[in-house]
């Protein structure tokens, strides 16, 4: 069996930049040591060699150095609107292959607003939304409240609370407020959909070529050959109706092992087909690679009905506590063995093997 040189690329917590001003949660999407460690691990689990390289700007020296067959990116970046797109981006540049998606679907994604544009675009589900820049833009007719305030462009429930749900122009405007200034960047305001969220993480590619499209006839065959599904995920908020009520930083973070996952979820299997669908959809239309997680809200007042969150492209891979991690163990598949599953996806799609 061929083995391989991998570098994992990641950005460590405890090596983030010191940034002035910067908000409460600004590195908490950045990776552990234990779980860099894990992923190379499991990477020399399968008799490959495997070693942790910081992605930062020194990447261009210490990747050429270490000389990889293949890169396995978890990296999440610090600076700027792309901040994932930009480690691919010179590994193409240096023509090294890596896993998961390119950059512009890392670039686009990272954006939640670019990629609802995207989503409404093609028709897919997602609820109705606007994009904020100032605090006194005035709301689009046909808003109506409540409605749901976050960042534009953060992950793992960054700005996200129990005030991210506002009921009233008040509320908006001081969670606007709170947005603007605490991240810098733009708020996407979007109806607030009272209901389960639920999660489908996906590892694999669908079977191609495959243009970033949906095709038009509805009759048409859904494609999402290729794909492997982990069962979809739903957390447990009871417990913090009174407090958090959403799945929001505190809860990814401080919590993550305090709560009750349900994977796979109490839903039928024909809302699955439907979820897995959809998130099928989401992968082919953003140009996802590899591995992907689509998050859904499922309308309580509209018979389960599902709209689409968002996509994550690099979903967290900590042991025990990342979503995809706990739904793949839901289909008997260790951490190891996802970590490996994503890896030797991208070997195959560069034909490595």
């Amino acid at each position: 069996m061929k083995h391989f040189r991998v570098a994992v690329l990641a950005n460590l917590k405890k090596n983030a930049p010191q940034l002035e001003g910067a908000s409460f949660d600004k590195w908490d999407d950045l990776d552990s040591e234990s779980t860099v460690e894990a992923i190379c691990e499991a990477i020399r689990s399968r008799g490959n060699e495997a070693e942790f390289l910081e992605a930062d700007e020194t990447i261009i020296d210490t990747v050429r150095a270490y000389k990889p067959d293949i890169c396995f990116n978890i990296s999440e970046g610090h600076y700027g609107d792309s901040r994932e797109a930009q480690i691919p981006a010179i590994l193409e540049k240096l023509q090294i292959p890596y896993t998961g998606s390119k950059v512009l679907c890392l670039a686009l994604t990272l954006d939640k607003s670019m990629t609802k544009r995207i989503l409404a675009w093609h028709g897919l589900p997602t609820p109705d939304f606007q994009s904020f820049e100032r605090v006194d833009e005035p709301l689009d007719e046909g808003m109506t409240f409540p409605l749901f305030v976050k960042p534009s462009r953060e992950g793992t429930g960054m700005g996200i609370s129990y005030d991210s749900i506002v009921h009233n122009e008040a509320e908006l405007r001081r969670q606007l407020e709170f947005i603007l200034r605490t991240y810098q960047q733009s708020a996407l305001v979007e109806k607030f959909i009272e209901g389960r969220e639920i999660t489908v993480g996906m590892v694999g590619n669908l079977i191609g070529p495959v243009a970033r499209r949906i095709p038009v006839n509805e009759n048409a065959q859904r494609i999402q050959a290729g794909l492997h599904f982990m069962p979809p995920m739903e957390v447990d908020l009871k417990p913090y109706l009174l407090s958090d009520g959403v799945y929001d930083n505190r809860l990814k973070t401080a919590l993550a092992a305090d709560l009750t996952y349900l994977c796979p979820a109490p839903i039928e299997e024909e809302l699955v087909d439907e979820l897995n669908w959809l998130a099928a959809a989401v992968f082919r239309v953003t140009g996802a690679l590899d591995v992907a997680r689509v998050d859904f809200r499922l309308d309580i007042h509209d018979n389960l009905k599902p709209y689409i969150l968002e996509i994550n492209p690099l979903p967290g891979l900590a042991p025990k506590i990342s979503d995809l991690v706990i739904e793949a163990a839901a289909a008997d598949i260790d951490h190891a063995e996802l970590v490996n599953m994503i890896l030797y996806t991208a070997l195959e799609r560069y034909k490595m093997l």
